[in-house]
Order: structure tokens, then C-alpha cells, then sequence
């Protein structure tokens, strides 16, 4: 049987290009980088676990790719540039059909972004992946979730509600059978973290967060640390036919929209000087973004559609809730 470290040096250790920022990397106690002067290094750290993140039957390349998109998507909403990851792996076993396909996956996205694995561990026990992920960003100028100001504008990026719907495909077999179950379960596991226009949005974007929880849920940690309220139109929010087709019907796919976790797209908030410029400033970016309310003063929180208060009961989504 393969030892720790075998499996290391098998699957994790000389895959990547070294970067110059980097001194020593994984092979010893530590990695050592250096980076330059007037940076902020950003930092996160995310968990999965096998059944409640993923089922064990799940794609390997699949989960590799949600686990390190999860955490670069953390980067993106502020701003950073992703550099170097560490990755943390607890195994039942050694499966290495599995390892193999996980191991390509993850340096596939993560040289895609230009990321280093510096270090991690292997151990045996419940399948989890625990990485920690870290970035650069201009010395004092990072978004954060507290610059939300009264009468910014609320945008997001892409479109809302797929990666819900391929989680109704994950766990209900029923699902299946509708249209377009496949297409809305890679959605699920095979976000794209929206790095260029985090970056694209520094100096220009008040406050920033990415969706994980669900819209209405991440969006209230803006409004908390902001000390703010907001109006959502719901008819704004952008959703796809594929999400519409999927659930039923288009009032099905919004709530969707405002409750889907996972999602990993950024909602933020620009000031009316710098509504014009978003269009253009994200124009290199290659997605979408779409303006669907207004900051309002604290204690506001209004969901209208085309102009009309609605009440639905809504919840984002919650690891601990989840089925």
C-alpha cells in the first residue's frame, strides 16, 4: 500500500511550473514565498466533506474543481490575484483511479489561474478536502463587505439559480428525468470564479461578496457590516432558460435565484458616479452583470417584481439544513 508521502510525491509534488514568488514549496515543513512590496496577502481556507459538499459517487474532477473554485471565488470578492494553495486531504483509503483523476483536475484550474500548490497533507479517515488559498491585492485596496453606502447600486455577475437546481439533481433521482439535469448538475460542481472582474471591480465597486449562501442570505452580510438596507426587483435577476425549463416555470426559477447556494458568482455595489463605467470596466472579463436594486438606509430590506412588494418565504441555502 502507498504510503503518505508516496502519495504525495505520486499525485501532488513536481506538477507545476515553480513560480519566482516562490522559495521552497511542498517537500518540507513549510513553504516559504516572498511577495512584493505595497501587497496584502488575502487568505481562505474552505472545507468539503463527502456528504454534505459531495456524495462519494461524485466525479473526482468534479470535486476538485468545486473545492479550489469555492476558495478562489472567496479571492475574486476581494479583488486578489490567487498565487499559492494549500491542500489538506483525509482519505478512507487509497483509491488511486480516484487520486488521479482528482489530482488532474485540480492542477488543471489551478494552472489555469496561475496558482502553485505550496504544501498540505495527506491522513486517513471521512473523505474531506480542506484547502487554503492565498492572494495578492494593492495595499488598501480590497473590497470588503462593509463599504456599502445608501444609494449604491446592487449588481451580480452571471446568472443565478443553476447550481441549486443541480443540487435537486444530485440528490432526488427523479430529477433526472427533466430537462436539462445534466447541463444544471455540471453547473453544480464546475463554477467559474470570477477572478478578472473581482480585479476589474477594485477602485470602482464600493463593497463585494461572493454568492455561497444564496443571494438573499450573502447579500445581508454586506447590509450588516455596511449598516445598510437594499430593494431587490426580482424581475431583474438573471436566470437561465435551462433553469426556467428545469423548475417549471419562471417564478420557480427567480426564487431559485435568490436562494441558490453554491453559486460562487459576486454580488457588489457601485456608487451612482461609477454606474457608467461597469459595463465597459468588465468588458474583458467575459460574463454577464446585471443591476438588481438599490442600497436603502438600515433596516430596509424590500423584494418587489416590476414595482410590487412580494413576500415570499425564502432561506438561503445551509450546510446543516441541507438534506
Amino acid at each position: 500500500m502507498s504510503s503518505e508521502f508516496n502519495l504525495i510525491e505520486k499525485y501532488f509534488v513536481g506538477r507545476q511550473a515553480q513560480r519566482k514568488d516562490v522559495v521552497l514549496a511542498a517537500g518540507d515543513d513549510c513553504a516559504i514565498v516572498t511577495s512584493p512590496a505595497n501587497v496584502s496577502i488575502a487568505i481562505t481556507t474552505d472545507t468539503l466533506v463527502c456528504g454534505t459538499h459531495f456524495l462519494a459517487s461524485a466525479d473526482p474532477a468534479w470535486v476538485a474543481h468545486k473545492a479550489l473554485a469555492a476558495n478562489i471565488s472567496d479571492l475574486a470578492a476581494m479583488g486578489a490575484t490567487p498565487s499559492w494553495a494549500s491542500l489538506a486531504l483525509t482519505l478512507p483509503d487509497v483509491d488511486e483511479a480516484w487520486l488521479e483523476a482528482f489530482s488532474d483536475a485540480f492542477f488543471q484550474l489551478s494552472d489555469y489561474f496561475g496558482i502553485q500548490l505550496i504544501g498540505g497533507d495527506t491522513t486517513k479517515g471521512p473523505l474531506s478536502i480542506t484547502l487554503t488559498v492565498q492572494g495578492t491585492i494593492p495595499e488598501g485596496k480590497a473590497l470588503t463587505r462593509s463599504g456599502a453606502k445608501v444609494g449604491d447600486w446592487i449588481y451580480v455577475t452571471g446568472q443565478l439559480g443553476d447550481s441549486k437546481a443541480g443540487l435537486d439533481v444530485i440528490l432526488e433521482a427523479h430529477n433526472r428525468t427533466k430537462p436539462f439535469a445534466e447541463v444544471l448538475e455540471q453547473r453544480h460542481y464546475r463554477s467559474t470564479p470570477r477572478v478578472l472582474a473581482g480585479q476589474a471591480l477594485l477602485g470602482i465597486a464600493n463593497s463585494a461578496i461572493d454568492i455561497s449562501d444564496g443571494l438573499v442570505a450573502d447579500l445581508q452580510h454586506i447590509l450588516k457590516r455596511s449598516n445598510v438596507g437594499a430593494n431587490i426587483d426580482v424581475a431583474l435577476l438573471p436566470i437561465s432558460q435551462e433553469l426556467i425549463q428545469f423548475v417549471g416555470g419562471t417564478t420557480q426559477a427567480l426564487q431559485y435565484a435568490l436562494t441558490s447556494g453554491e453559486e460562487y458568482e459576486l454580488c457588489f455595489t457601485v456608487p451612482e458616479e461609477n454606474k457608467g463605467t461597469i459595463e465597459s470596466a468588465l468588458a474583458h472579463c467575459g460574463v454577464k452583470v446585471t443591476c438588481i436594486g438599490q442600497i436603502r438606509p438600515t433596516g430596509v430590506f424590500e423584494l418587489d417584481y416590476q414595482g410590487q412588494p412580494i413576500d415570499w418565504d425564502l432561506e438561503g441555502f445551509d450546510h446543516f439544513k441541507a438534506k
